[in-house]
């Protein structure tokens, strides 16, 4: 019985160690997922677009930042970009995955909060793409180095 015991015991204990091994092999975790936009301005139409960067783009990302959902944003231009290539980069770090999953009620109400109703948000829409292009966005899950 006694000898019963201890080879349960020491089992445990090398399940323990194994588990603890493995969860160490592991040099990294989740971390926050990045939403990437691609924008390529229109021939001088660059500071047209940067107008509405700073305002309402720049006034959505601190009300989601406010509302725990964004982490921070950051805006980037490219160096001598290349003809048909994104001028304009916008990162947005997301708390998490499950921040981008807000309930569609609550987008609608922060939508009509900056562009008075779904209908001016679409129409504003419409109107900056006379001054630029997007090329996509992309979505990165941030892996963090423990």
């Amino acid at each position: 019985m006694k000898k019963t015991m201890i080879a349960f015991v020491a089992s445990l204990a090398v399940a323990g160690f194994a588990a603890a091994a493995s969860a160490q092999e592991r040099g990294y975790d989740n971390g926050p997922v990045w939403q990437i936009s691609s924008v390529e301005t229109k021939p001088g139409h660059f500071d047209d677009y940067m107008k509405f960067v700073t305002s309402t783009w720049r006034a959505e990302q601190e009300a989601l930042k406010a509302a725990g959902y964004v982490v921070g944003y950051k805006v980037f231009t490219t160096v001598d970009a290349r003809d048909n290539e994104p001028n304009i980069v916008l990162a947005v770090e997301w708390k998490n995955m499950a921040a981008l999953d807000r309930p569609l009620d609550q987008r609608d109400d922060m939508t009509k909060k900056f562009f008075g109703s779904m209908e001016g948000a679409s129409k504003a829409s419409v109107d900056r793409e006379t001054i630029r292009t997007t090329h996509g966005t992309t979505l990165f899950r941030e892996l963090v180095l423990k």
